[in-house]
């Protein structure tokens, strides 16, 4: 009998989010959105991740007219969305009240896949999200993030699908945000997860390190049922693997896949003449097309050695680099192996940028990691040790072993009545409970057009 592959096409979200930093807008998409939705995939993936930010941040967009104006020509596909568990889609965990009302207002705006996961695997962190996901009749497909260190073997990810398929996911995802999954791995993991599940299994990798597509053909043969790609005219590189290049291998291959090609070729074209405007403005950087080893040799991910770079050019300490990227495995073995994925990846590059600019490992610390030492990020894959625990949060200090969200009180009511009438409805609340710096001048203005004209004297003459 013939394996079908199914595909999950990135290019609306996750895509342009690796290549021009989620600068595409709604206006951009719309021209296609319907041939995306005959071409035949399994989903396309549109929402979450950054695009929620990008969108209010640099776009002057409503995050969630998008959403509904893609549901609206988008009626056939099942979309798909990137949360960050208890983080939502910012970077500190929100109360259960927020998480429930965001995943309830996802759904009704349109969404029916909702891929969650944590930055620590932590599955304490993905609960209320699963469950309301569940309540609210979404698709709950639960990822593990990929990473490796001497804790993070096979076992250690199977165990973990099986508490997410008792805690009710409906599908599970092997999330390898740094391109670090190599072809012989993929083959070992999907083995043994498909061994202990009948759930369906999908895989996302990145190209950066230049392996993506052997890893997503051992990801197929070794029973993978869904793979991540991305239309040609924004794949590879920091992105995915190119939808029409992978079709076409699996079918020569014997795999039967349902996607149409000159669909495809449609949408390719569309976005190459968008992809030339965000060229002709210098977002589009060609470095993200560039394969990267060193991702790797450290396991750092590409966008990860960017953030290093440009802080140690900014302190005029360049030729440290190498120092800095040998310290990076150093720090996140101190911490206990945390996946390098947001917001473990800036803490632990910035913590290893401290400790070879000050001279001294640790003297200088981020509360951020503080935090993360102290429980609030949730559990550490492998213990720290007593003594860095000690170094750098003091002897005495309170290390919490509860989840971290059952210290937050509901929040939902005080920001709703913070807002008062400047909302306009329960979505216009959730934007500006996970990013009320950006989100309050857009919802006042939106509110309001002429909110932020400065006032004049006007001398009448009568």
């Amino acid at each position: 009998m013939t394996k079908t592959v199914k595909i999950t096409d990135t290019i609306l979200r996750d895509a342009h989010q690796s290549q021009i930093a989620t600068r595409m807008t709604i206006e951009q998409m719309i021209p296609v959105l319907e041939t995306l939705d005959h071409a035949g995939f399994e989903s396309l993936e549109v929402w979450g991740g950054a695009t929620f930010d990008a969108c209010i941040r640099f776009l002057n967009e409503d995050p969630w007219e998008r959403l509904r104006t893609i549901r609206k020509h988008v009626k056939n596909t099942k979309l798909q969305m990137l949360l960050r568990g208890q983080n939502l889609l910012g970077y500190k965990h929100y109360a259960d009240d927020v998480v429930d009302a965001f995943i309830q207002k996802s759904i009704e705006n349109g969404i029916d896949i909702i891929r969650v996961f944590d930055a620590l695997n932590d599955t304490r962190n993905l609960k209320t999200s699963v469950a309301s996901i569940n309540k609210y009749g979404g698709h709950a497909q639960v990822a593990i993030c990929y990473t490796i260190s001497e804790v993070h073997t096979d076992d250690y990810y199977v165990e973990l699908v099986k508490e997410m398929e008792a805690m009710g996911a409906h599908s599970i995802c092997i999330k390898d945000m740094a391109g670090i999954l190599t072809p012989y791995r993929a083959e070992t993991l999907v083995k043994r997860i498909k061994a202990v599940t009948k759930l369906p299994l999908q895989v996302h990798t990145h190209a950066t390190s230049g392996i993506a597509e052997m890893t997503y053909l051992k990801a197929v043969e070794a029973g993978a049922d869904i793979i991540d790609t991305a239309n040609s005219s924004f794949a590879g590189g920091t992105s995915q693997p190119a939808t029409e290049s992978m079709v076409i291998a699996l079918r020569e291959l014997g795999y039967h896949i349902d996607v149409n090609l000159e669909d495809c070729q449609k949408v390719a074209e569309h976005f190459k003449a968008v992809k030339e405007t965000f060229i002709e403005s210098g977002v589009f950087n060609p470095k993200v097309l560039e394969a990267d080893p060193n991702t790797l040799i450290y396991q750092v991910p590409g966008g990860m050695i960017s953030n290093l770079l440009s802080q140690l050019k900014e302190a005029k300490q360049l030729d440290k680099f190498e120092q800095v990227l040998a310290e990076v495995p150093k720090v996140r073995a101190d911490l206990g192996y945390p996946p390098l994925v947001t917001p473990l990846s800036q803490m632990v590059g910035t913590q290893a940028v401290m400790n070879v600019l000050s001279g001294e490992r640790y003297k200088l610390v981020p509360n951020e990691i503080k935090d993360y030492i102290k429980g609030y990020y949730g559990k550490s894959p492998a213990p720290i040790s007593p003594e860095l625990i000690e170094t750098i949060v003091g002897k005495n200090a309170e290390i919490i072993t509860v989840r971290p969200a059952d210290l937050i009180e509901p929040e939902m009511a005080n920001v709703t009545a913070e807002l008062g009438d400047i909302a306009d409805s329960v979505e216009d609340v959730l934007s500006y409970a996970l990013f009320p710096q950006i989100a309050l001048p857009y919802l006042k203005k939106k509110h309001d057009p002429f909110y932020d004209v400065p006032e004049q004297n006007v001398t009448i003459i009568m």
